[in-house]
């Protein structure tokens, strides 16, 4: 892990992915079929279809979807492929399989490996090239033990992110199951928000602060609106390419909600980004979770660093009470009731707090410091939502356009929207080598 790491908000009820890990590593429960958890399992219904009689173009523009290529004419290799003989009933899945496999999706050698990014407890990172497109990918090979199988975390990410399609959260690419390993294939991106900040010293222009937290709170609303808590945002969690998209990346600890449930786990989010409610004890969140992971990724954006670097869950109690006050009955209610109130509240002296101007001084404008303080509520009741954030007057300067966008299409699509020069650029981009902290377990 990394040096560092250490819609709605209502308790309305959330509907569970199909297909999801029955146990977790916070030993919550669900539903999961082995059929799943097979080579190339990825969601290929959007992406093969009934084989009807269909022009050579639009099918050879069907095969450059389902392979993320640019628009070009496919590759020749492909034609043959996709011209079998047409049939009127809907594929098996067996079917579909055989066809994407035929193609070379869920076969190792279909990628070669390039660098390796980093490594992890239970897999390694490396940059590849895919053979299929010619395109940079991320490999993320995860070490299958012959008694445990795959880690919950990576069946939890794959049954996620096969169902989430939207243009700021990272692209499942294709899975590849052997003996030995489970290969994630990942659209790649050049580095993750934690390097982009080192890289210029901290300081980022207030217009790209603004690009990347909508971007963060549009992925998130997508996340939200879906009933998936994401439960790990920070930093390097978030991919940014050279363009300024910036993504979602590392669900391993998210988690799709069925109904009310009062077992959740509080061993979630890194410290540095964990909600109050969570550090008391909580077990009853939902997606005011990820907002207050969001309101701190905003103050770090803005200022330079972090806002509650803690190095044990006390410590980070005590940053929080110090910098926003204490919390009593008057200003959250309920707060008495949590398992660790009483002892953070006896160890530690009532604080007033600071002002968000004070903490936040580069917020000059109120309407920044408003939606800091909105991300940052005590009561998680009062968290403002992803979908509401995005509505802020913050984005005002954004333009109404913004909010029209397909759920697949980049803001870079807009005209006038890009990300300007920052101030202070103290590193060379690409010089840190432990990276790609964010896809590793």
């Amino acid at each position: 892990m990394s040096a560092n790491s250490d819609e709605n908000n209502g308790s309305v009820p959330v509907r569970e992915n199909s297909g999801l890990v029955g146990i977790g590593s916070d030993g919550e429960g669900g539903n999961t079929s082995s059929e799943d958890l097979q080579t190339s399992n990825l969601n290929v219904r959007s992406s093969v279809v009934r084989r009807q009689v269909i022009p050579q173009q639009l099918r050879n523009r069907h095969t450059e979807k389902r392979m993320s290529l640019p628009s070009t004419q496919a590759p020749f290799f492909l034609n043959n492929r996709f011209s079998s003989p047409q049939v009127n009933q809907p594929l098996s899945r067996r079917m579909r399989r055989a066809s994407l496999s035929e193609i070379g999706y869920g076969k190792l050698e279909s990628y070669i490996k390039l660098d390796k990014l980093g490594e992890g407890t239970y897999a390694t990172v490396f940059k590849g090239r895919s053979k299929l497109t010619d395109n940079l990918v991320a490999l993320k090979e995860i070490r299958l033990e012959h008694e445990e199988g795959a880690p919950c975390t990576a069946i939890r990410e794959v049954s996620l992110l096969k169902d989430l399609k939207q243009a700021n959260i990272v692209t499942l690419h294709d899975i590849v199951h052997t003996d030995k390993s489970l290969t994630l294939v990942f659209e790649y991106l050049d580095q993750d928000l934690k390097q982009y900040m080192d890289n210029y010293g901290g300081i980022l222009s207030m217009t790209n602060v603004k690009l990347f937290l909508f971007q963060l709170l549009r992925g998130i609303a997508y996340c939200h609106k879906r009933r998936v808590l994401h439960r790990d945002l920070k930093p390097q969690n978030l991919l940014i390419n050279e363009r300024g998209e910036l993504k979602l990346a590392d669900f391993g600890l998210a988690r799709a909600k069925s109904v009310p449930t009062k077992t959740y786990s509080n061993e979630v989010v890194t410290l540095w980004y964990r909600p109050p409610d969570v550090l008391l004890g909580s077990t009853e969140y939902n997606a005011s979770i990820d907002m207050w992971g969001i309101g701190c990724i905003f103050y770090e954006m803005a200022s330079g660093r972090p806002l509650f670097p803690g190095s044990t869950v006390n410590e980070q109690i005590h940053l929080i009470f110090k910098n926003l006050g204490t919390p009593t009955e008057e200003t959250w209610k309920g707060v008495s009731q949590l398992s660790g109130y009483k002892t953070a509240t006896t160890e530690y002296r009532i604080y007033k707090g600071e002002s968000l101007r004070n903490i936040a001084p580069r917020l000059e404008h109120q309407d920044g410091l408003d939606l800091l303080a909105s991300l940052l509520r005590y009561n998680p009741v009062e968290r403002i939502s992803a979908s509401d954030a995005l509505k802020h007057n913050f984005f005002h300067s954004l333009g109404s356009s913004i909010h029209k966008l397909p759920d697949t299409t980049s803001i870079f699509t807009l005209p006038g929207i890009s990300l300007s020069k920052n101030p202070v650029r103290s590193f060379h981009p690409g010089g840190s080598r432990g990276r790609r902290q964010s896809m590793l377990f």
